[in-house]
């Protein structure tokens, strides 16, 4: 075959295609695709929405379980919980948008993650979000923190869904590609769950929601490319969004859904009206064509690439059962949106698009999904840190002074300033939210005794040092902080955020990384069940941090027996639960107090984080304790703080056993937690039943945080510092 004229390879080139992408196109087709051909497959074959790079490893996760009602390959995730209801939850990134745009990044990185879990039938009832930032002294961070927050308060508290927990951080690895992750929990009956695939040919195309506009286009292709100098001149390519739309949105999909016309469903997302119409087509094993000239536009003289490719928000596509336009038309009235039929479902297997009178688009569907790339990456070994000994690792010269300078450290620091711009209460469900003092977000399923329980978690420093105990990890901590609430842990949405993986160092990372979580999820009986992978995060060469974000899901069967770090009263002991060596490689301790990155991060054991979770949920429910903490960043020292402040109430601690102090205080093993009770026998006799180590090693009381013979820091200093960073940097 002769090779393609040099312009059209040009435009794929400029299109993020790879020269043997497009000659796999020509390939395909037999011929030379057009420009909307061309854009058509750029976007599908982006990373963003084929996930070439890392398909073949994400095989390796368990998607199935008793509660798995779908797993990967829909829109969202969906779980069992009971009595008929279903759960529905994913999460996604919005990281190249928000750096470029920070508020209508996260804004519309927020709606689309809402219509995710709307269109497969339920009501979004929580949103959470995994931040990162880069340097605070870094020009940037600032504005970029600023911007990000706004966004996504903005959006979220306009459509009236509260933003119930999340975590947020800060390193240099982030300065020139932040991080942003929003997730969704819906909730739906078990036995009205909609889904994406066309069902068969000969049944009307409708599009309904907001007009298409010139934004976002390539948004795709943007987020699945590296950023270099003149990232700045993408703002073009991000959307812009429209929170009252949403909620339109909402309404009348979810109405739609019960009339009874909708044969199949899908949000215009990433790639807009392509990957919407190819993916319901594809799926389906139909065909699908489109008269763009019934596309709802508002911007006069689009194209038809332009209008294949915006990323215009707030859309959605329906196929509906046949003769039902008119109930269509009569709900999108009601609820004042666009909406027209823009095409019919075929039995051609093709994707053919007519403009102005003329086909500008006639291509076979199955090499947009099915045929996509698929690449099996070289892959190096990642180069593991060395274990740190604890008695190697100096003490503090002032412990009092190392525990506030520690607590008042940027991600340590309450992050208040932040999550009080978010409305967390909206709905009236909520039960627990970053202002409570608990290790994850707790709304109730209303109507019911029971609640969802939702977290975020990931600690890239970790995976940094060790990606596959980073990865275990992460999925460990979720599932430790949705028992540390008295949740059973139902399973996880992941966002895997990693660099360039044409980079054999990267794509170890995300190998291995993967390879942890996936066995975390076996051993945990925690599966995946809906993800995205975000790659390419790194700016002129220089990777982010790898950071694989999971977001875990559990269910509380009566929310009356619940835990929360806040209750600690007068004359309560503290029980820490799980055995501690003194792991500080990887440590907060060591990089805020030291000024060290090194060291290998604390090992993940895996049977004894299902023992001792078991334990905890085993208390929580009979009763024996209401105040629960994991322990994680900042080791015991970090949790016993934060159980003080939460309760603006003192602690005195004890130095048990032979470990130096900062190795007990600050030490990060892994599988821990810091319960509180009235008398502490019960508990303790319960942990050696269950083969769990336990010991009494503090009491509630007084206005100090204070370790005996090691160091005394009053409550309101240590208050002051850790309220006190964000507010002041902000200012």
């Amino acid at each position: 075959m002769t090779s393609a004229p040099q312009s059209m390879a040009q435009t794929a080139a400029e299109f993020g295609l790879k020269p043997d992408e497009y000659e796999l196109i020509l390939k395909r087709l037999g011929r030379e695709p057009n420009l909307v051909e061309l854009g058509v497959f750029s976007v599908m074959w982006s990373e963003h929405c084929s996930y070439k790079s890392s398909r073949r490893h994400l095989s390796k996760f368990p998607t199935t379980g008793p509660l798995v009602i779908c797993g990967p390959g829909e829109n969202a995730g969906v779980v069992d919980i009971g009595d008929g209801q279903a759960c529905i939850f994913k999460m996604e990134s919005h990281n190249h948008p928000s750096f470029i745009e920070p508020y209508q990044g996260a804004a519309t990185g927020v709606g689309g993650i809402m219509r995710d879990v709307f269109t497969m039938g339920a009501r979004p009832i929580a949103l959470l979000n995994a931040l990162r930032f880069g340097d605070p002294a870094h020009p940037r961070t600032r504005r970029l923190l600023a911007g990000v927050v706004s966004g996504i308060g903005g959006y979220g508290n306009c459509v009236g869904v509260p933003t119930i927990a999340g975590e947020t951080n800060f390193h240099r690895g982030y300065d020139g590609n932040i991080l942003v992750n929003a997730m969704c929990v819906g909730l739906a009956d078990a036995d009205a769950i909609f889904y994406s695939a066309a069902p068969a040919a000969g049944l009307p195309v409708v599009y309904f929601g907001s007009k298409t506009g010139r934004d976002g286009i390539h948004g795709a292709t943007m987020a699945s490319a590296e950023f270099d100098e003149a990232s700045e001149e993408k703002r073009p390519t991000v959307q812009v969004g429209d929170p009252f739309a949403e909620k339109l949105l909402i309404e009348a999909t979810l109405e739609l859904m019960a009339s009874g016309a909708v044969a199949a469903i899908q949000d215009m997302g990433a790639a807009g009206l392509t990957s919407s119409s190819v993916e319901m087509a594809g799926k389906g094993g139909v065909g699908i064509e489109l008269d763009l000239d019934k596309v709802p536009q508002r911007e006069t003289g689009m194209s038809a690439y332009e209008m294949m490719l915006s990323e215009s928000q707030e859309r959605m596509l329906a196929i509906l059962k046949p003769g039902r336009e008119d109930d269509g038309r009569r709900i999108f009235e009601k609820w004042g949106l666009d909406a027209a039929v823009i095409g019919q479902t075929t039995d051609t297997g093709r994707i053919i698009l007519r403009h102005q009178g003329e086909v500008v688009c006639d291509l076979p569907l199955a090499p947009l999904s099915d045929d996509a790339p698929l690449y099996d990456r070289p892959w190096t070994q990642p180069v593991l840190q060395p274990r740190l000994e604890a008695a190697s690792v100096p003490a503090p010269t002032d412990f009092a002074a190392a525990v506030l300078t520690l607590m008042s450290a940027p991600d340590m620091a309450s992050k208040r300033w932040l999550w009080e711009q978010y409305d967390r209460h909206v709905m009236a469900d909520t039960l627990e939210d970053s202002a409570t003092g608990a290790d994850a977000g707790v709304v109730r399923v209303h109507g019911t005794r029971k609640a969802i329980a939702a977290t975020s978690d990931c600690t890239p420093r970790y995976v940094q040092a060790d990606p596959y105990e980073g990865g275990k990890q992460a999925v460990a901590e979720s599932w430790r902080n949705l028992t540390a609430v008295g949740a059973d842990p139902i399973a996880i949405t992941d966002n895997l955020n990693f660099g360039n993986p044409e980079r054999p160092e990267i794509m170890g990372q995300i190998v291995r990384a993967i390879d942890g979580m996936a066995e975390a999820c076996r051993v945990l009986d925690f599966p995946v069940v809906s993800g995205n992978v975000s790659l390419y995060n790194e700016t002129s060469g220089a990777a982010i941090p790898p950071t694989p974000t999971v977001g875990g899901v559990g269910l509380i069967p009566d929310y009356g027996q619940r835990a929360d770090f806040a209750g600690l009263e007068a004359g309560m002991s503290l029980v820490l639960l799980g055995e501690t060596r003194g792991q500080l490689g990887a440590s907060m301790y060591l990089r805020e107090v030291l000024g060290r990155e090194d060291g290998a991060p604390p090992p993940v054991d895996l049977a004894v984080e299902r023992r001792n979770g078991d334990l905890v949920r085993q208390l929580i429910r009979t009763g024996l304790t209401r105040v629960v903490h994991d322990l994680s960043d900042g080791g015991l020292v970090a949790a016993a703080a934060e159980m003080a402040m939460a309760s603006d109430l003192g602690i005195t601690l004890a130095v048990e056993g032979a470990l130096p102090a900062q190795a007990w205080l600050f030490g990060e093993d892994q599988g821990r937690y810091l319960v509180g009770c009235a008398d502490p026998g019960p508990v303790l006799s319960a942990a050696t039943s269950a083969g769990v180590p336990a010991r009494v090693v503090g009491a509630a009381g007084g206005r100090d945080l204070s370790c005996t013979g090691v160091f005394t820091l009053p409550l309101d200093a240590l208050k002051a510092g850790h309220e006190g960073w964000l507010p002041g940097y902000m200012a």
